[in-house]
């Protein structure tokens, strides 16, 4: 994988096989997003974008926090400059998670501690979320006087309905790890040791999948809340017929008549 050994300053990425991890790595600062934090992660989301060999995506903060959000303590240095600070850095962290939604690998949240701000969005964001039985949520914006941002007033009434979102956007109120499951924030808590161990299964189990299928799944579902019924269903149509005809969707289709397991290639 050329270009993987680039260094961040505030991320680390690793690929093994197919599965790429980034892990936002400033665990003395809770992992909160700075504005190179943002510019690193857009770069890092284009890169795998562009990378087919990558089949999964999996998403972590090292030491005990996922991530704290944006990092106020920049923004109030920023001082008149504040804005403009907030326009670039939002725009780096939304076109990295444009990407993410658009590429065909599936994205897993790997929540290794407290998501908070910009780290909740971040998870809403993923396709699949895993979460350790310590972390905590809490959206946490409009307790500085400020607004959400990261894709989670676009992802957060999609995935788990009006009210709870308005609740946790006004009232800030923390989610412990059960109640987080229960509301459909994250999909499955566990253990906190077999967080990155889980996800690394389950994005293992994803990586040797039909990429492009997964990919249409990505694409039909981000869009689903756009679309009338009929309009929706020939999407389905269009998208289904194109699969059919590629190696993957050939190999499956071989491989349920053979009763045999199918071997994906991602293509």
């Amino acid at each position: 994988n050329p270009g993987y050994n680039m260094q961040y300053q505030t991320l680390l990425v690793d690929i093994v096989d197919t599965v790429a991890t980034i892990t936002f790595n400033r665990p003395d600062a809770a992992n909160a997003m700075t504005p190179l934090c943002a510019r690193e992660f857009s770069q890092v989301a284009t890169r795998l974008d562009s990378d087919s060999s990558v089949r999964a995506i999996v998403i972590t903060g090292a030491g005990k926090m996922f991530c704290a959000g944006g990092d106020l303590a920049a923004f109030a240095a920023a001082g008149d400059d504040a804005r403009r600070l907030l326009l670039e850095m939002a725009g780096d962290l939304h076109i990295g998670l444009s990407r993410l939604a658009r590429t065909n690998a599936p994205v897993i949240a790997a929540v290794n501690g407290t998501a908070a701000g910009a780290g909740f969005s971040l998870v809403m964001a993923c396709d699949l979320a895993i979460c350790a039985e310590s972390a905590v949520f809490t959206m946490a914006y409009t307790r500085a006087g400020l607004s959400p941002d990261g894709s989670s007033t676009f992802y957060m009434p999609r995935k788990i309905g009006d009210r709870r979102t308005r609740e946790l956007m006004l009232t800030n109120r923390l989610l412990k790890a059960p109640e987080a499951r229960e509301w459909g924030i994250v999909n499955r808590v566990v253990p906190d040791a077999e967080v990155l161990p889980e996800a690394m299964k389950l994005a293992r189990d994803l990586a040797a999948g039909p990429t492009r299928s997964f990919g249409a799944v990505k694409t039909l579902l981000n869009g689903t809340f756009e679309q009338t019924l009929e309009s929706q269903m020939e999407l389905e149509a269009r998208s289904i017929a194109d699969l059919v005809r590629t190696p993957d969707g050939q190999e499956g289709i071989r491989a349920f008549l053979e009763k045999r397991k199918p071997k994906f290639t991602g293509a």
